[in-house]
């Protein structure tokens, strides 16, 4: 069973069939730099925050992560219920996932680096927009990693 869920053009299932000229894309440039912005003023890309957390010192990370999780269950209940579309019209197609023993590996791996490095993979850009630059070894080891687990996938056991 592949891992990997294509249509006959090799897109994945939930790839847009609208093809977005380089200024269109300017539009998620502006919302990531919004989101960067919430991420600094929220404190959650902070690497003390990070690191109370993963101390069990505090309950604000914990917090926003369980807002985000909550929203996203929400969010997902409610698109199925709805057959709510994309702005352009398209299906939202949520395929259903499987538990793999290797998600427990990767996840303490992304953990584990998660609480060594202070860095989330996600807010990346915006630590290193804040003058933290050390994080850029972070961020070419995220890309270092993510490369090679794209040479050696066929040969892991999925």
């Amino acid at each position: 069973m592949s891992l990997e869920n294509k249509n006959i053009d090799g897109e994945g299932i939930n790839a847009s069939q609208k093809k977005e000229t380089a200024l269109a894309n300017l539009k998620y440039l502006i919302v990531g730099i919004f989101f960067g912005i919430v991420f600094v003023k929220a404190e959650i890309i902070s690497w003390f925050r990070i690191q109370e957390m993963f101390n069990l010192e505090s309950f604000h990370m914990y917090g926003v992560i369980g807002c985000a999780v909550a929203v996203g269950l929400i969010s997902v209940q409610l698109i199925k219920k709805f057959n709510i579309k994309t702005l352009d019209g398209e299906k939202i197609e949520i395929q259903p996932k499987t538990f793999n023993k290797g998600q427990i590996y990767g996840g303490l791996l992304f953990g584990f680096g998660w609480a060594i490095t202070g860095a989330c993979p996600g807010p990346l850009f915006a630590q290193i927009g804040t003058g933290a630059t050390v994080i850029v070894v972070t961020l070419v080891s995220a890309i270092a990693g993510t490369w090679v687990y794209g040479l050696i996938k066929d040969k892991l056991p999925h």
